[in-house]
């Protein structure tokens, strides 16, 4: 214990340095860095001056002596702060006094009690959950933003949490933007930018007389523009960087699209795009070759492995009757497809149905509602953006805060995050229906409205959902005819015990290839087991083609965290039927994408453990020998799902009862045969997955010498490997079985397909000899060119032009062209003349005839 001059000691040489002077003299502004003035700071609060005794011990006698002292230098104890800290008053001392008073401080320090003393101050402190509007002039035009009754994307809860966008870059993939406009040149970053079309470093759009090329600067000062500096309105992240790519002033092919999406995908975080094909009610296209494998190696590899952002409008061809899920970039499961509202709450009368967008914003109505504030060509301003357009950007702005409030979201946890916050509020539809979980969800709005302070405060404590799991399941055994109406159902296990067991859906892919005189009549529904009935494609009055659908992924996002086990129903139907019409579906492939275990084991909570509880039917012994509907007969027991290795099926009964014998089948958990590790029948060709020797071909296990590598085919594209098939092509059908240690089979099936073939290839040509013609040519396609020497891939780009059309062929790419693709691009327009200054998205018109 100290003596109270060792007390005395300690505050004249460590409290009253000039150095570390703890007294706060009248209009100073003390430092909260100062460790001792915060402790001296931080309990007291007096709206006038006052003193606080402080020491240990401070007044000797507790309470009653500090009494004592405060009578005897005219102050009123105020009470005690906390330990031997108090809070004296003195009625002498004016409410925020000019002096310091020190006549009276310096009586009360030379009392033998008081250790220390000093005299408190006002200090400006503002409660941090109140945020002032910022001061743009056209801040208060911008209602999506700040809407009395609160009907907005709720930026301001996001702002006054503290989140603007900072540490965030966002680029904008379109026709360039103004970088010099004054509400966005602090927050241009050159490194998210780039020209692909003249390539260079610079994104300055083009400019013409009727500034078509305003497009990307407008969706640019959505997400950015910069605040409180008196020009034009503010940007959803204001603090954000931001960037842009000129890529649609141009010949838009596959390159440009893939040099875009993959730019400095290690510093962009988001890329926002407004364009896809045309919206016209009968095209059908996506991203080709390189965007895809762009897609693919920014959510594996961008922002270091979290996966790169991208932000998607979802179409403006309502007018047309489009479906958006016949678009494969906001169709794909990569982009956060985004839809547009009216300030009202109407479906805008451009907005497309589909079952693969995923949120909505606000964006421009009918004539006379209110459309986007923000940044316009020639450093102005403009209160006419519209259409989807200005959707998706909005959302990349609040994707932009919600990432500066957890830097560590995956590409899949933002998507998580819309679908848990999107509430529907005030938005007007017929379609909005519940899924198996409870939410609500519309083909219009996806899940509703994006709510920025509800993302950012959910993201704060998020944690990351578990790997990917694609579980695939191949549900079409031979072609069927379509007809007016054709129900395929089957009950599914989600992959169960397997590594791609999926327990929580996500995205939900049907890979669907069906002939048709006029696709445009079909509608597509699939109905998943917990009842959730989602279209997947809307009638196209306008789409006359009869080619069909070529294995096109028709996505949902609808049953998202539903349980995927059980019945699922593909329907298809002919709303336009007359008896010329004729169909084929030829494939039907589910993908079911989600989260699961990352491995099945037996001795885990979800393996199948046999019970007595479902048992239909004992023996005399008290054995069950029957299991309850739904059930399978395992170990004597019954599971609802047949462990990995076996198969659920019929198995004979044959059961003795006295004088007679009682044959009949029951449902069983039936080996699978021994060249499988999983099946879905105990046959050879019923397999699902292989042992590590063995390659699943089709539906079969074979022996890693048993499998060929195909030949690519001439006159076409070579497929990609199908997500089910391990090896490359078709092995010989002589031995299915797959694990025998003989080659001899192979050997000889071989030889018989080779026998066969040099057979018929010599009758064609002795048939051609006969008729007096010359043997025909035969034209090879080459196969992909690789540079060997340096291990690079080789990509030629050539273009023809005439008038707005550029012909396009691709030569040396890593698949076979069979024919030249005909790309037609134009320019958005941007034209102001339609339904109130409506905007189109930019597009692409791809017709190809592969």
């Amino acid at each position: 214990m100290k003596t109270r001059e060792e007390h005395r000691h300690f505050a004249k040489h460590h409290l009253t340095q000039p150095a570390k002077a703890i007294r706060c003299e009248i209009g100073q502004r003390r430092r909260l860095t100062d460790r001792r003035s915060v402790e001296v700071f931080s309990f007291s609060w007096m709206p006038g001056w006052s003193y606080c005794t402080y020491g240990r011990p401070a007044i000797s006698g507790g309470p009653d002596e500090a009494d004592r002292v405060a009578r005897e230098h005219g102050f009123v104890n105020l009470g005690n702060v906390f330990g031997d800290y108090y809070h004296f008053k003195h009625h002498a001392v004016e409410k925020r006094a000019l002096s310091s008073h020190a006549t009276t401080h310096i009586r009360l320090q030379k009392d033998p009690q008081v250790l220390w003393a000093e005299q408190q101050v006002v200090k400006t402190r503002k409660k941090r959950d109140m945020f002032e509007d910022p001061s743009d002039p056209d801040f208060p035009k911008q209602w999506y933003l700040s809407d009395p009754a609160h009907q907005d994307l709720h930026t301001k809860d996001a702002w006054a949490q503290g989140y603007t966008g900072r540490g965030v870059v966002v680029t904008i993939l379109d026709d360039g933007i103004e970088k010099d406009h004054p509400d966005l040149i602090n927050n241009y970053d050159p490194e998210a930018s780039y020209d692909v079309n003249d390539g260079d470093s610079d994104p300055q759009p083009r400019y013409t007389q009727r500034n078509e090329n305003r497009h990307g600067t407008r969706c640019a000062g959505e997400v950015a523009a910069v605040a409180n500096n008196d020009v034009c309105g503010v940007g959803v992240a204001y603090n954000a960087k931001i960037g842009g790519v000129r890529m649609l002033d141009g010949d838009v092919t596959d390159v440009v699209e893939a040099h875009s999406l993959s730019l400095n995908r290690q510093h962009i975080h988001i890329y926002s795009a407004s364009w896809g094909p045309e919206d016209d009610g009968k095209s059908l296209d996506g991203p080709a070759k390189l965007a895809m494998e762009a897609f693919l190696q920014g959510i594996t590899q961008g922002r270091g492995g979290l996966g790169s952002i991208f932000v998607w409008a979802s179409g403006n061809g309502g007018r047309e009757q489009d479906s958006c899920n016949c678009d494969g970039y906001t169709n794909s499961i990569y982009t956060l497809s985004i839809s547009s509202s009216t300030q009202s709450g109407n479906v805008p009368w451009y907005s497309e149905p589909c079952s693969s967008t995923l949120a909505t914003t606000f964006s421009s109505g009918n004539p006379g509602e209110k459309q986007i504030v923000t940044t316009d060509l020639r450093q102005k301003c403009t209160e006419t953006h519209t259409g989807t357009s200005a959707s998706a950007p909005l959302a990349a702005g609040i994707i932009a805060l919600t990432l500066e409030a957890n830097m560590n979201l995956t590409w899949r946890d933002m998507q998580h995050l819309v679908v848990r916050t999107s509430m529907p509020r005030h938005l007007s539809t017929g379609d909005w229906r519940t899924n198996g979980v409870g939410r609500k969800v519309s083909h219009s709005y996806g899940y509703g409205l994006l709510d920025a302070g509800a993302m950012v405060a959910l993201a704060q404590n998020w944690t990351s959902v578990g790997p990917q799991h694609e579980c695939v399941i191949n549900m079409l055994t031979e072609p069927r005819d379509i007809g007016n109406r054709l129900v395929i159902s089957r009950n599914l296990d989600a992959c169960w015990g397997r590594v791609d067991y999926v327990t929580s859906l996500e995205h939900v892919q049907a890979r669907i290839t069906l002939s048709h005189n006029q696709r445009g009549k079909l509608a597509i529904h699939l109905l998943s087991p917990l009842g959730t009935r989602a279209t997947l494609l809307f009638p196209r009055p306008n789409d006359i083609s009869s080619e069909g659908f070529n294995d096109w992924a028709f996505m949902s996002t609808h049953s998202w965290d539903e349980d995927p086990q059980g019945e699922w129903t593909l329907e298809i139907e002919n709303m336009a039927a007359n008896s010329r019409d004729y169909g084929v579906l030829s494939q039907f492939t589910l993908i079911l994408w989600g989260t699961g275990p990352s491995v099945v084991n037996p001795a885990s909570s979800d393996f199948p453990r046999p019970s007595n509880n479902s048992c239909k039917t004992f023996d005399a012994q008290q054995i069950c020998i029957e299991c309850s509907p739904g059930f399978s007969l395992f170990l004597q027991g019954c599971v609802k799902l047949c462990p990995p290795g076996f198969t659920s099926g019929p198995q004979l009964l044959n059961l003795s009862l006295e004088n007679w014998v009682d044959l009949s089948s029951v449902q069983a958990c039936l080996p699978c045969h021994a060249a499988c590790l999983t099946c879905s029948g105990p046959g050879p060709v019923d397999c699902l997955s292989c042992p590590s020797h063995s390659h699943l071909v089709l539906s079969s296990c074979l022996h890693q010498n048993q499998v060929q590598r195909k030949s690519p085919s001439s006159g076409g594209i070579q497929r990609e490997k199908d997500p089910e098939l391990s090896g490359e092509g078709p092995a010989s059908d002589s031995d299915s079985g797959g694990g025998g240690s003989s080659p001899l089979p192979t050997v000889l099936a071989v030889l018989s397909g080779a026998f066969i073939l040099a057979a018929f290839v010599g009758l064609f040509l002795l048939l051609h000899k006969r008729r007096g013609r010359p043997a025909p040519s035969w034209r090879t396609t080459l196969p992909s060119v690789y540079s060997h020497s340096r291990g690079i891939r080789l990509g030629f780009h050539c273009s023809q032009h005439s008038q707005s059309k550029a012909k396009i062929c691709y030569k040396g790419l890593p698949t076979v062209w069979g024919d030249e693709d005909m790309i037609t691009y134009e320019s958005e327009s941007d034209s102001e003349e339609v339904d109130g200054h409506s905007e189109r998205t930019a597009f692409i018109k791809t017709q190809s005839s592969i």
